[in-house]
């Protein structure tokens, strides 16, 4: 049983505060994917005390509440605050991750009995329009 001081302490948690908010608006500002290290160096332009271990905590407890979603990229965590239905696409180049909101699994998509599918992630790896067009 938690005691008052406990329950208060895990509810100030999910307050919100500015720091959460700032966090929240800079991931929602950009389509890149930012890495908490980009969202630290933003957020600091407005908030310059802030530190990048509340950034990190901040970004952890939107992810956890389902504001934000977290994308792993050539093994670096970065956050997403598209919250539409879409796959990623992956530049095997520039390492960009670019939304695409058009691919779509078909309703006759089936799993083998059994499974019960509570999240789906796909992503899709190769080398974007503007690498493309660098190459040739």
């Amino acid at each position: 049983m938690l005691n008052d001081t406990q329950q208060s302490e895990g509810s100030l948690r999910r307050k919100r505060s500015r720091q959460r908010e700032k966090v929240l608006d800079i991931v929602r500002s950009t389509k890149s994917h930012p890495t908490a290290d980009w969202v630290f160096h933003e957020v600091r332009k407005e908030l310059p005390n802030i530190s990048l271990a509340t950034v990190y905590r901040n970004l952890n407890l939107l992810a956890e509440s389902g504001e934000i979603s977290e994308v792993i990229c050539d093994g670096q965590l970065r956050f997403d605050a598209n919250k539409e239905e879409h796959f990623h696409f992956i530049c095997k180049s520039c390492k960009g991750i670019f939304d695409i909101d058009e691919a779509r699994v078909t309703p006759d998509f089936k799993l083998p009995r059994g499974y019960v599918v509570q999240d789906l992630r796909i992503d899709f790896y190769g080398i974007c329009p503007a690498c493309q067009t660098q190459r040739s």
